[in-house]
């Protein structure tokens, strides 16, 4: 065979060819590393987040014709490229040259806030606009599905798409007679027209055009290349695996005879990760191209056979085809197929994966094998002793030897039938999140009548997700042939389904009652559906469905996205100049698109820099008994293994209270402490010398991972927290019902976008040392590292440029990482960089705090609540880090909007033997407040009123008291309720949900309002001052330094609007650079939604100081330049240099008393939220949601905008869909976007409107402006209590009339398991303590 060992493709335009490149190498570092090409960036690892996402085109020499399709190049061997263009977000636009439309139009409609997720978007939407150019909205959301963003909330993002489309951004719905178009307010029939005081955030009609003729053009070269060269196989051998290309099937069939064991690999979306994750090794892979044998697409009399090398997305392409060309009766199984295709994975994966990768992996989750199945697919299958063909049935599935694949026998291609007149398909999936998320139950139905008279000659059921690979419950089908299709047939049908689709209690995966639901669930809306069409084929002979029925075998449709933004500044006649309450884009916007904003692992590789990454422990609780470095030392590149013997006397940094350990050697207290750290050359090395580290454990007893199980233990960190008022005892004895209750949350992980990330430089001289981080603490940094180097602080410098997102997770743990960093960058005077992969990430970091609250409510039969005594408990980790900050916070803001005349609460850290939670945006709030309001919606219930008129009835008042005898103006709260109530149209919606809800049976729709009050300030004067730092440059240019850190926010932003207005010159003048130790000392960790109020003030100080010194010179020439007035101060020998400082909020908090004055001032707000429920199967649909928030002034509401929404969904997800998942052994399962959901795109509300109050009193806050980081965070509990109404819904139509108690998150296991009916009565249930559980609620 003709060999050759040359890579050849392009990027960007430049040909890169490459003569020994090794096979293990993956597109996204050979990007970073190899080319310097940063803009893409690493998310996940796995293909789960978009942020690698780059474009592939390919030229096909038979159809003449260019595919482009996205890609993920965190999975895209470099080897697979061959003659392909590829090009990266660097290639789309530059500042240096010209900017894209899309580039362009994500930073003006603000979207973009960290800015880590943008390349990424922006390639997912530039792709699709080069297949089409005027693409539908939803093509292009269906684009975004495979891409996350954590900071923004998707809104912006998909009115940036809305401007692409074909009509034009319009919601294309057009309900109320209005058209969306006009960002500003007129979108909503509510709002009044004539408010010319609200301002558009976006002018459109300044966007670039969309110009396919800019676009960078398919290299000639590789036409003529694929069209005139004669292919040749292609090998490349590296140190530890050869890569064999084969280009004709006579070569690919004579290397798999060679080598039977290697896999045939076509996208790598398979194969990747195995390897990537479970370290699975392949020294040989066969990776076949442009091989035409697979990749056809032929329609025969009997069915249609598909190439096993087609994508996804093209076998998408080709089913919808045949769905067009063909009747219908023939379609039905390639409808299903369709079905699937529309949520299986992201757009990036569908492109990449094959058809034929697809089936043989048989994975237990396979959305397509169930259908195929059933559809009686066939496999062409060839080798060197020819062709024959095998059923894809449950024994292929199984993996039986008879009925797979030989070693040396490859997948040629899949024929799938017609279907017949009278034969039915349907699919059926549940997943945590409607898209990209593997199902959590999966099924294919087919039934065949025959004829018209409803007899079941053929009946097929498959499932996926039940079982070790995709199940067929072939005896319960075959007992049911020759039955009539009635409700008989049916119950029969779901006890023998249950009796063969078995599964143990301790299941991987758990889920396993909500399993077993689903299983009988799907099938009886197949047998709806199938009912149905029957009905419809022969209304004679076939009952018709129930009225109440014929909703549930519709899926939950989304409508066309729709929002609004309703905002006034308060000062019409404000000067043209001004910027303050301007929506000013971010600084970064255009650079956050195009991928020039550099983050942390940006930086270039310094010469002779190494590489540091951690071993973790594996078990929750044990003594080290050894560790054996000798093999991880004797690897290639390997330089060191640090232990805590290295750091002998700096081993330990003591924050608030606690010490805390940076290594430790001799004990563990949870899965995931760090153990050791390799440095070696290069990543790849020190990652793969990390796993070689030996460690044998002797584990110790008790090991406490539950809430539970500490209080049993009497587990707990430092004493009870308590705030007391009034006279709860005395107050229970007057009342007119007394009700207790539990309400347990999980936590949450931050899952910033950027992995925690760093850069130790050792200097030459005076043993200097320059961090550069991303994190929110610098001044902490430079103090733990000093102390870990034995250095003085001014040795130490530390710099942040920006965070790709932060959200509290980059403080405490980023400190100790960056200690090792730098101890080992000391150690060997070389540049040390560390970089978590996102699953060591989740392991070692912590979240959000699991909360467990237990409350006793004493109440009037009118809804008045006199007494209620509360005792929360925290699930704090094994260290303390800011478990008691978190929990007196959380304390502090309990009783959010409410006056409870007579209240106790109580509260505890538990000390558990899991990774350390830490600060999470609202830190502690979410979930005292959902605790809270879990309380009123129980109340309520008892008193048989609605939620909303017990919250309206223990409201504050206008002046008002909080517990900690704090006094405040509760009059914007109330009128944000008003407002929130009147703008959501509550009581009108309210009726048609329960109209909605008396129609229909199986699905039901819910609607609640939240208030919100949430207190800002922090704990102590002193942990709220600000410095800043402004000089003014001779030519009139300002740079502007301060203490807070960008991450996402926009503080830059607004830092430059205030320097620009205290001074009066234009945006363009003042410049950011970074934040650093070096210009501004002694700053306070970055949150608290306090970072632009406090900065501020310190900048607005330095302007004035400034000011002040010049006024003389500006008074002598009023109409000069600031050049002039920069010289002649000069020239004067005036400074035209200024420190500026704030000195913190008066605050003060006295534990012993209970009283104090904590908090500077109180953002309130309130949410309205409706859903619409699936009962049978726990999905749910975020139909609209309305906020109202009073956030004083706004200095740029766009920004504002960004963080209300971004915020809001973060609280949603929390709420709803983000689950942690630990083993009984202390192991967190959930370590990356495949386990752990965060919403996606398909998630946001289809309407959602914003409405901020008009500014109404003056305070000594910046501008009048307040934070709000951090507010909206828990209005996305508007969301679990819809939820919670429409499964109350369910359950009372089904006369379920017992209190409700449904935890956090509202997952759809929770949903469907509440919305209890005849199926979950059916499934058999396991005795607890007979079987080990596969996760445990912590």
């Amino acid at each position: 065979m003709d060999v050759t060992t040359e890579l050849l493709f392009y990027v960007n335009g430049c040909k890169v060819t490459e003569n020994n490149v090794d096979p293990e190498t993956m597109l996204l570092p050979y990007l970073r590393k190899k080319l310097r090409l940063t803009g893409t960036k690493y998310g996940c690892g796995g293909g789960g987040c978009g942020a690698c996402t780059v474009m592939i085109s390919r030229y096909n020499p038979i159809t003449k014709k260019i595919r482009h399709y996205p890609a993920n190049a965190c999975l895209t061997p470099v080897c697979s490229l061959y003659g392909v263009a590829v090009t990266t977000i660097e290639g789309v636009g530059s500042t240096k040259t010209r900017i894209h439309a899309v580039q362009e139009r994500i930073a003006k409609c603000h979207g973009t806030q960290c800015g880590f997720c943008t390349p990424g978007m922006v390639m997912s939407i530039y792709t699709l606009l080069r297949n089409h150019p005027e693409p539908t909205l939803d093509q292009l959301t269906d684009a975004l599905g495979g891409n996350l963003c954590r900071c923004t909330g998707y809104r912006p993002i998909i009115d940036v798409c809305k401007t692409f489309c074909k009509t034009s951004g319009c919601c294309q719905s057009k309900e109320n007679g209005v058209c969306c178009l006009n960002q500003g307010i007129n979108g909503s029939p509510e709002f009044e027209e004539g408010d010319e005081t609200s301002l558009k955030l976006v002018s459109e009609e300044e966007f670039l055009p969309l110009d396919p003729t800019q676009e960078l053009i398919f290299p000639p070269e590789l036409m003529i290349m694929a069209e005139k060269q004669p292919q040749k196989t292609r090998v490349f051998v590296g140190d530890r695996m050869t890569w064999i290309s084969p280009v004709t099937l006579k070569e690919l069939l004579e290397a798999k005879v060679k080598y039977p064991q290697a896999p045939i690999l076509m996208g790598n979306t398979s194969v990747g990760p195995e390897v990537k994750f479970k370290g699975v090794f392949h020294p040989v892979v066969i990776s076949p191209d442009r091989i035409e044998e697979l990749s056809v697409v032929s329609y025969a009399c009997n069915g249609l056979t598909l190439g096993a090398g087609l994508s996804l997305a093209q076998v998408k392409d080709a089913l919808a085809d045949a769905s067009l060309k063909l009747p219908e009766e023939k379609t039905q199984t390639y409808h299903a197929l369709l079905k699937h295709l529309k949520t299986l994975a992201g757009s990036q994966i569908r492109n990449m994966a094959s058809l034929g990768g697809h089936i043989v992996s048989r994975h237990l989750d396979s959305d397509l094998n169930p259908l195929l199945a059933v559809g009686n697919c066939t496999l062409n299958l060839l080798s060197k002793e020819g062709e024959r063909q095998i059923p894809l049935n449950e024994q292929f599935l199984r993996k039986c030897p008879s009925a797979d694949l030989k070693p040396e026998e490859i997948l040629i291609s899949v024929n799938i039938p017609y279907s017949r007149k009278w034969e039915f398909v349907s699919a059926f999936r549940q997943a945590q999140r409607q898209q990209n998320a593997l199902a959590v139950v999966n099924s294919g139905m087919r039934v065949f009548f025959g004829e018209g008279d409803g007899i079941i000659r053929e009946l097929s059921i498959s499932y996926g997700g039940v079982g070790p690979t995709t199940i067929c419950a072939e005896n319960s089908c075959q007992k049911l042939i020759g039955r009539p299709w009635n409700e008989e047939m049916l119950d029969a049908a779901c006890r023998l389904v249950l009796q063969e689709v078995s599964l143990p209690g301790s299941a991987p995966g758990g889920k396993v009652e909500f399993k077993r639901t689903l299983i009988i669930s799907f099938l009886f809306k197949f047998y709806l559906e199938v009912s149905q069409i029957l009905k419809r084929m022969d209304p004679v002979h076939y009952p018709s469905l129930a009225d109440k029925y014929e909703s549930a075998v519709e899926d939950l449709h989304s409508r066309h996205h729709w929002s609004t933004f309703k905002y006034q500044n308060g000062e019409p006649k404000k000067l043209s100049q001004d910027p303050i309450g301007r929506p000013i884009m971010h600084l970064s916007g255009i650079k956050h698109a195009t991928g020039e904003a550099i983050y942390c692992d940006d930086m270039p590789a310094l010469q002779g820099e190494l590489f540091l990454a951690f071993v973790t422990s594996s078990r929750a609780h044990a003594k080290i008994v050894s560790i054996e470095l000798s093999e991880a030392l004797s690897l290639p590149g390997v330089v060191d293994v640090m232990t805590e013997d290295h750091l002998h006397g700096v081993n330990s940094y003591c924050f608030i209270t606690q010490t805390e350990k940076l290594l430790d050697s001799a004990e563990v207290f949870c899965v995931g402490q760090i153990v050791c750290a390799v440095i070696a050359d290069s990543e790849i090395h020190a990652r793969r010398a990390a796993k070689r580290v030996k460690i044998v454990y002797q584990d110790l007893e008790p090991v406490i991972l539950t809430i539970e199980e500490a209080i049993q233990h009497n587990s707990f960190y430092e004493q009870e927290r308590k705030l007391e008022r009034g006279n709860v005892d005395e107050a229970f004895k007057v009342v007119d019902q007394i009700l207790e209750g539990e309400t347990h949350m999980g936590g949450q992980e931050h899952f910033y976008m950027e992995t925690q990330s760093m850069l130790a430089v050792p200097r030459a001289e005076d043993q200097e040392m320059d961090i550069y981080v991303s994190a929110q603490g610098p001044t902490f940094i430079q103090d733990i590292v000093a102390s870990v180097l034995k250095l003085p602080a001014n040795k130490v410098m530390c710099h942040v440029k920006r965070a790709g997102g932060s959200f509290g997770g980059k403080a405490l743990k980023t400190g100790i990482i960056a200690a090792i960093t730098a101890f080992a960058a000391n150690k060997h005077g070389r540049a040390v960089r560390c970089i978590l992969e996102r699953g060591e990430d989740m392991l070692i970091t912590g979240g959000r705090h699991p909360y467990l609250g237990k409350y006793k409510v004493g109440f009037m039969n009118d809804g008045r609540i006199l007494a209620l005594d509360m005792q929360y408990y925290s699930n704090g980790g094994s260290t303390l880090d800011e478990s008691v900050l978190v929990l007196e916070t959380g304390l502090l803001k309990m009783e959010n909007a409410y006056q409870f005349p007579n209240l106790r609460c109580r509260a505890k850290v538990c000390r558990t033997n899991l990774p350390s939670n830490t600060a999470l945006r609202g830190f502690g709030f979410p979930q005292t407040g959902l605790i809270t309001e879990s309380c009123i919606t129980k109340v309520a219930a008892k008193c048989g009123l609605s939620p909303e008129k017990v919250r309206m009835i223990n409201m504050y008042k206008e002046v008002a008291q909080t517990p900690y005898k704090q006094e405040f103006s509760a009059k914007n709260l109330i009128q944000c309720w008003k407002e929130c109530m009147a703008m959501s149209s509550y009581s009108l919606r309210k009726a048609a949900v329960e109209k909605f809800n008396s129609e229909n049976y199986w699905k039901k729709k819910g609607l609640a309002v939240v208030p919100l009050k949430y207190p800002i300030g922090l704990d102590s004067r002193a942990a709220a001052q600000a410095a800043a730092l402004v000089h003014i440059y001779l030519d009139g240019s300002v740079l502007v330094t301060h203490g807070g850190i960008e991450m996402g926010q926009g503080v830059h932003t607004k830092m430059i609007q205030v320097a620009s207005r205290e001074l009066k010159m234009p945006l363009s003048s003042v410049h950011l650079r970074e934040t650093s130790t070096e210009t501004v000392p002694n700053t306070n960790f970055s949150g608290a939604s306090l970072v632009a109020d406090l900065n501020g003030l310190a900048i607005k100080d330095a302007c004035q100081t400034l000011l002040k010194r010049l006024e003389p010179i500006i008074s002598k020439n009023p109409q000069g330049t600031w050049k002039e007035w920069a010289h002649a101060a000069f020239d004067e020998s005036i400074s035209l240099s200024a420190t500026g400082y704030f000195r913190g909020y008066e605050s003060s908090m006295n534990w012993e008393t209970g009283e104090g004055h904590p908090f500077e001032y109180f953002v309130f707000g309130a949410a309205c939220s409706e859903v619409e429920i699936d009962c049978l199967t726990g999905a749910h649909k975020n139909i609209r949601t309305d906020i109202v928030m009073d956030i004083g002034y706004s200095i740029n509401p766009a920004l504002d905008r960004g963080q209300i929404e971004g915020a809001f969904i973060q609280g949603m997800g929390l709420y709803t869909i983000e689950e942690l998942n630990y083993s009984p052994q202390g192991v967190l399962y959930t370590r990356g976007p495949d386990q752990y959901k965060i919403p996606a795109i398909c998630d946001v509300p289809a309407e959602l409107h914003i409405s901020l109050l008009p500014p109404t009193q003056n305070s000594n806050t910046l501008y009048s402006s307040k934070g709000l980081g951090e507010p909206g965070v828990f209005l996305g509990c508007s969301v679990f209590f819809a939820i919670h109404d429409a499964v109350n819904a369910a359950r009372q139509e089904r006369g379920l009339f017992g209190p409700l108690t449904l935890n956090s998150p509202l997952t759809p296991e929770k949903i469907r398991m509440a919305c209890e009916d005849k199926f979950t009565k059916m499934i058999p249930r396991d005795k607890p303590g007979s079987y080990v559980p596969w996760n445990v609620r912590i």
